[in-house]
């Protein structure tokens, strides 16, 4: 019986930050679960961006190095407040499908974009930046 692997991801999680990295198979032995369930674990972890692994040979066996990823704590994210950007003129621009840098109808020379940005300012709709 394949036991449920969501109750193991916060363990699993836990246990690579404590020692900075861990040997895959280190990982299903700390946890009690066999190679099957400890695969089906990592790889929901990896498509997750949770852990990332490495390619090693320990012992002449090639195994993976595990390592928990940092998440969305870059310097100078920018996070959009979307009401700043539910009126945006392009949404329901009939020239749209021409509007590109260097075409006579461009983003940096429109006169609706500009329009729309003054009032975005006057109303104090502007992006956070963190």
């Amino acid at each position: 019986m394949v036991r449920q692997l969501e109750s193991y991801e916060e363990k699993a999680i836990q246990l690579i930050k404590s020692k900075g990295s861990v040997l895959q198979s280190e990982l299903w032995k700390m946890l009690s679960l066999d190679s099957r369930e400890g695969s089906r674990l990592v790889q929901r972890l990896i498509k997750r961006g949770l852990v990332g692994r490495e390619e090693v040979t320990m012992n002449g066996r090639r195994t993976f190095r595990l390592v928990v990823l940092q998440r969305n704590k870059k310097e100078g994210s920018i996070l959009i407040n979307i009401e700043s950007i539910i009126d945006l003129p392009c949404t329901v621009c009939p020239q749209i499908d021409q509007c590109e840098p260097g075409n006579s109808v461009e983003p940096g020379t429109c006169a609706i974009m500009d329009n729309w940005l003054d009032k975005v300012i006057r109303e104090g709709k502007t992006t956070r930046s963190r």
